[in-house]
């Protein structure tokens, strides 16, 4: 299924689970106040002695209209396939129902509003059922012959002999259920008046063509050919051949274009992302301050020297910035690498050395609690960091890596804490291993990736586990 239909179709089963999710609240308000329940209920769950009319709460729905589908989104609900596991969904919507009680509970604490506790515990069970239901009744009628004749299409497949075995092998999971192709034509053999002929032919909804092995003249004349009659034409883009990139088509200056990328797409999730940054890196500076001041104190009077060590970073995409720490080496620290570098524990171009005779008494301390890392808060704020991402390497580092493919970690912004601070921080001595764990973090992020990351950071940075 295309990707655009698939997102007209999220957005009305948002639209259905949003009202389904409003009409659960009535149906909760309304067995509350049709049932009488024992007095030990009403002691324990309710909390009120009288229900208000459902009309005192109509502003709730306004909350639960589009968080509802908001939850169940967060969850993977509408990214699924045509037939789900019926548990999977069970599953997923139980969690979105729970998220939805939670935050209505809290609402209802932060405006002080009198809601009947037994509406709040009504309202989960009969969403979930809701939703499940509404599932079932979409999934009978997928199978009757009125949404065969409504969702299958005609197609004519075009390309060469050996595009159009490996496309039909491709679509074959699909072929039944939304594309049926009624003809195939090879354009390197025939002209786009065959096709227009074999398009009133069948009668056809629209064009396929694959055209890794077809000319692009015979392609242009073909579309032409679908404009002139008004029908669709899906040209497959994988003449080029990539082996992990995600393709999404976008326009510039009103011409299409496809976009090859293996970063997280430009999303509502990224913009989030970079908010919570900005507003979380301020609001610790602001916190901190104290805890800065006598970090400051401390390095200034116990170890002669600048109070913060400055060095020039990779950042997005190699470009260069100033990061700030707080100085844990005695000041000649750089100078004094070079005769250390043969002891080298790590693989590869990073540095890394247990009880490294640079670190000072109170730089030990600093760095197994990670307070030497608390200025990087300021190149969050900045914009030259996030919160979470691979860690930032020396400018000197980053260009001795032997593998380009290393290079990939600088494709999003370095962050103060990783997948490998949580799972592996100075422990791993293996460049490889680190790069591995920096790339899993790229292909999987999600901002509750992120969250996770944060949550965990915590009390790995308390214990000072793996630090040296």
């Amino acid at each position: 299924m295309p990707r655009r239909k698939k997102q007209v179709i999220a957005r009305v089963r948002k639209t259905m689970d949003g009202f389904l999710f409003c009409f659960a609240l009535f149906l909760a308000h309304l067995l509350r106040n049709n049932w009488i329940l024992p007095e030990w209920v009403l002691t324990m769950f309710d909390g009120v002695d009288s229900i208000h009319p459902f009309s005192n709460w109509l502003w709730l729905l306004v909350v639960i209209f589009p968080l509802g589908p908001f939850l169940l989104d967060l969850q993977g609900f509408y990214q699924r396939s045509i037939s789900p596991s019926r548990l999977r969904l069970a599953w997923t919507a139980f969690k979105a129902s729970a998220g939805l009680i939670m935050v209505l509970s809290f609402v209802l604490l932060l405006t002080k509003q009198d809601l009947s506790r037994t509406v709040v515990l009504f309202f989960g069970p009969m969403a979930l059922i809701l939703i499940l239901l509404k599932e079932e009744g979409v999934r009978y009628f997928r199978r009757t012959a009125l949404a065969h004749d409504q969702w299958q299409k005609n197609f004519i497949l075009v390309g060469t002999k050996e595009d159009s075995l490996r496309m039909l092998d491709e679509l074959q999971k699909e072929l039944s259920k939304e594309l049926k192709i009624v003809a195939h034509l090879n354009l390197n053999e025939h002209s786009a008046e065959d096709l227009v002929q074999m398009l009133h032919k069948h009668s056809a909804n629209g064009v396929l063509i694959a055209a890794t092995h077809t000319y692009f003249g015979q392609i242009e004349q073909a579309i032409q050919a679908c404009e002139v009659e008004g029908i669709e034409a899906w040209l497959m883009a994988d003449f080029l051949n990539t082996q992990f990139s995600h393709t999404t088509l976008d326009e510039y200056n009103g011409r299409p274009i496809l976009i090859f990328r293996r970063t997280p797409e430009d999303s509502w999730q990224q913009v989030i992302k970079q908010i919570i940054d900005t507003v979380g890196a301020g609001f610790a500076l602001v916190v901190l301050v104290p805890l800065l001041l006598a970090v400051v104190g401390l390095v200034k009077l116990l170890s002669p020297g600048p109070v913060f060590f400055r060095q020039t970073r990779s950042g997005l995409n190699g470009k260069p910035f100033t990061m700030y720490k707080f100085r844990s080496m005695v000041t000649n620290a750089e100078q004094k690498k070079q005769e250390l570098e043969v002891f080298n524990e790590m693989t590869g171009p990073v540095f890394k050395l247990t009880n490294d005779p640079r670190v000072t008494p109170l730089g030990r301390f600093l760095r197994k609690y990670s307070l030497d890392e608390l200025p990087q808060l300021i190149n969050v704020f900045r914009g030259d960091m996030s919160l979470v991402g691979p860690r930032p390497l020396p400018v000197e580092e980053t260009h001795r890596f032997s593998d380009l493919a290393h290079r990939r970690r600088l494709s999003v912004k370095p962050g103060l804490t990783c997948l490998w601070q949580i799972q592996g921080r100075s422990n791993v001595l293996d460049f490889a291993d680190w790069v591995r764990l920096d790339l899993e973090y790229i292909d999987n992020w999600s901002l509750w990736l992120d969250i996770k990351i944060l949550f965990l950071t915590f009390p790995v940075v308390i214990r000072g586990s793996g630090a040296k």
